[in-house]
């Protein structure tokens, strides 16, 4: 039992579903691929997230989701009445952080989904780490996501992040 919680501490496997009001957060498993690819292949998502091609076929997705038990990142659905809204990947850096992205489908956006979806994965990864720092990057003038960030806890740290043009924003651990 020892050597699983301590090895629950460095690994995103196994992550625990989430409810919230209205949405329903698990790790995405293959048979999600479609409507990951569905959401997924269009402009305003894979021009914003740097790692995602364009266009995004039903291969990309069945690799983003991958084929084993995830280690060090993880790509959690959110669900709204069983059909899928937003995606938000998880990411262990180091020793001492979790990053957090997202993204939400085009008929999703402006209804709060992104929001709920993002404090849906924070219950999770605090849970699991409660001593890491939470961290994303987000474009200053993407004033959406800038705007959750802040909705959600995250303060902009002013540090310039790893991909050009980014800033991080924090959580502080609990």
């Amino acid at each position: 039992m020892f050597f699983r919680t301590l090895a629950s501490r460095y690994s995103l496997s196994n992550l625990p579903a989430q409810a919230t009001t209205r949405l329903r957060l698990a790790p995405l498993v293959q048979a999600d691929a479609e409507a990951v690819q569905a959401l997924t292949d269009d402009q305003a998502i894979t021009g914003a997230v740097d790692f995602l091609p364009d266009p995004f076929t039903l291969d990309h997705a069945r690799r983003l989701i991958g084929r084993g038990k995830p280690t060090k990142d993880c790509f959690l659905g959110a669900k709204a009445d069983g059909v899928l809204v937003a995606v938000v990947g998880l990411h262990l850096r180091g020793e001492h952080a979790v990053e957090l992205g997202y993204w939400v489908g085009g008929a999703a956006r402006g209804q709060g989904y992104g929001s709920e979806a993002v404090t849906g994965a924070i219950a999770i990864l605090r849970k699991r780490f409660p001593h890491r720092f939470i961290v994303a990057e987000c474009r200053p003038e993407n004033e959406a996501s800038r705007g959750l960030l802040l909705k959600t806890g995250f303060r902009d740290t002013g540090d310039e992040g790893h991909r050009p043009g980014r800033r991080i924003f924090s959580l502080d651990p609990v």
